[in-house]
């Protein structure tokens, strides 16, 4: 039966406002992917990268509508380990939450190695130490409070936002013919050996690319356990996702191969630089290189939020030593996010000491963990679904489409994205690394009953078998 109560919180703080939630769901689905590795998205798929885009658009906001039925009907902290939980056992629940949180710590290690590198071009001083700089200020903005993580990712994903609508305003005029010289309209989207140049393989290609692109659109639910309105925030932003995605990413990578011919070698490197440079907008390589910096500060931001509170949620739930539950006097998990940042200090330095081996290693085994979360989030939601009906329908205010086949629909084309993988050389070893990273998680599972903690009796809706 379900134990009806109110929404656990447990000493996280509701201190995130409804602007906060807004642009933390827009800026998860605006990473510097979008503004640099788009490139390599076009010269695998040529013009038809829209198709892909909307395709893998299309995939994702499936699973976080399938994430949002759960969290708008049982909201949580944690809510993607939480579920697994609930609806397939402890086993699944500390799986997925490990899991996560190897995937955004390495982020958090790989972002700041980004950022240096950017930073580099502008400030003399060694890398390493522009990595620990970014590493230190980030850190203490989310020690400061949840307030203070939502501030900075609104201004970060504000000036992201900006910067999407200023390029699609200037690419429009230019496409119309408005812009001086410019010849504008559509040829470039057939003219240089047709629309789908490498045919549907090329597509399909793509999207198996893209959909990883799209990582950090789930952050909203973690953060919705510290807002006022968990089930509304998610709602919200769930349904925002689909013009998000639309205006963002396929209307921007549309704009970019009707400017600029999609086999044009400058396109691989920076496709957004490119487009402006071919336009003649002044310093825009300076302009993009603000912007992309900004957007890796924001993934870093987010990394060390979600990152912190997965680990929190592993503790409470016995899953991890029981210290690193405790949370400041503002509602902070001080020691999770300190522990993050450690942990992500760990792949800074193999990105000096050997980028080549270890780092990239690192960085191949979160490539495909994003997609074993997702097939995780839909096992949840399938079982979870079949149990309120029959205990609790009152709760499913909020649905997935096409209950069952939808999800099942789902689940088959993640699967099919493993194939592709699987068959393509070039990313048989992130498939591979990131197996390999899903087998060890699964293997320290006995580890838990010697070092996890007895989860305390608490305020959180339990579903009993």
């Amino acid at each position: 039966m379900t134990v009806p109560i109110t929404q656990e919180r447990e000493g996280l703080r509701p201190g995130l406002r409804r602007r906060h939630m807004t642009m933390i769901a827009i800026g998860g689905a605006i990473g510097a992917g979008l503004f640099v590795g788009s490139g390599s998205v076009i010269q695998t798929a040529g013009p038809a990268a829209v198709l892909s885009y909307a395709a893998a658009g299309l995939l994702v906001l499936c699973v976080l509508r399938a994430l949002g039925e759960m969290v708008v009907a049982r909201p949580v902290a944690g809510s993607l380990a939480e579920y697994a939980r609930m609806s397939m056992g402890p086993f699944a629940g500390f799986v997925v939450g490990w899991l996560y949180w190897y995937l955004y710590v390495i982020l958090v290690g790989a972002e700041a190695v980004a950022g240096a590198a950017i930073l580099g071009a502008w400030v003399d001083l060694p890398q390493w130490v522009l990595s620990a700089a970014l590493l230190v200020i980030m850190t203490a903005v989310n020690l400061v409070s949840v307030k203070s993580f939502g501030e900075f990712e609104f201004w970060f994903a504000s000036i992201k936002v900006v910067a999407i609508v200023l390029f699609l305003v200037l690419g429009a005029v230019y496409l119309f013919g408005l812009w001086p010289d410019a010849d504008g309209g559509l040829h470039n989207l057939t003219g240089h050996g047709g629309f789908a140049p490498n045919g549907v393989t090329g597509v399909f290609s793509a999207i198996v690319v893209v959909m990883f692109a799209f990582g950090g659109t789930e952050i909203v639910t973690v953060a919705a356990a510290e807002s006022k309105e968990p089930g509304q925030a998610v709602a919200r932003a769930t349904n925002n996702v689909l013009w998000r995605v639309g205006l963002f990413y396929v209307a921007s990578i549309f704009l970019i191969v009707c400017i600029l011919p999609w086999n044009d070698a400058e396109v691989l490197q920076s496709p957004f630089v490119s487009a402006l440079d071919h336009m003649g907008v002044p310093a825009a390589g300076t302009i993009m290189q603000v912007v992309i910096l900004t957007a890796v500060l924001s993934v870093l931001n987010s990394a060390i939020y979600v990152s912190s509170r997965m680990l929190y949620v592993l503790t409470r739930d016995g899953d991890a030593p029981a210290g690193l539950v405790k949370v400041n006097r503002r509602g902070v998990p001080a020691r999770a996010v300190l522990l993050g940042t450690v942990a992500a200090w760990g792949a800074v330095i193999a990105s000096y000491v050997s980028p080549d081996q270890v780092f990239t290693f690192l960085v191949n085994s979160i490539g495909v963990v994003l997609a074993f979360v997702y097939v995780a989030i839909m096992f949840s939601q399938l079982k979870l679904r079949s149990r309120l009906r029959r205990e609790d329908p009152s709760a499913l205010t909020y649905r997935m489409w096409g209950y069952p086949y939808l999800s099942w629909l789902v689940i088959a084309a993640i699967a099919i994205v493993f194939i592709a993988m699987a068959r393509n050389p070039d990313q048989r070893n992130q498939l591979l690394a990131s197996t390999i990273s899903l087998l060890a998680v699964a293997a320290i599972y006995p580890l838990r009953a010697k070092f996890g903690r007895k989860p305390p009796t608490r305020e959180v809706e339990v579903l009993h078998h």
